[in-house]
């Protein structure tokens, strides 16, 4: 096989990349100064320690709204196609929802969906 073109190829990306990154590090401007290494929240200045730990019912919601957000990526092409595909997809579909919720029934009685 001849992998010139794949060689050249990628060492012009590296090149390339290289290239642009040196230039950005010579032109970008500079100012030291040591506020810029305190921790920054919306302008306000920060009270007590800025790393602290959040309940983990945050990061679940946060799961739950992703898992959600993937599912409405994934119907849209299938929405479009329905009628094409035929009664497979349909069956396929219907397979990814019920598990999809079943999760969510999960989540709902563990009282992750729930503040408190």
């Amino acid at each position: 096989m001849n992998f010139t073109f794949l060689v050249t190829v990628v060492l012009t990306a590296i090149i390339f990349v290289g290239l642009v990154v040196a230039i950005a590090r010579a032109i970008a401007p500079r100012s030291f100064n040591p506020q810029k290494m305190e921790p920054y929240e919306c302008g306000i200045p920060t009270r007590g320690r800025s790393w602290m730990q959040f309940r983990v019912g945050y990061y679940l919601f946060a799961i739950l709204f992703l898992m959600f957000e993937v599912e409405t990526v994934f119907l849209f092409p299938w929405a479009v196609r329905v009628q094409a595909m035929g009664p497979d997809a349909l069956l396929s579909v219907a397979f990814f929802l019920f598990i999809l919720v079943l999760g969510l029934a999960y989540a709902w009685r563990k009282g992750a969906l729930e503040w408190k």
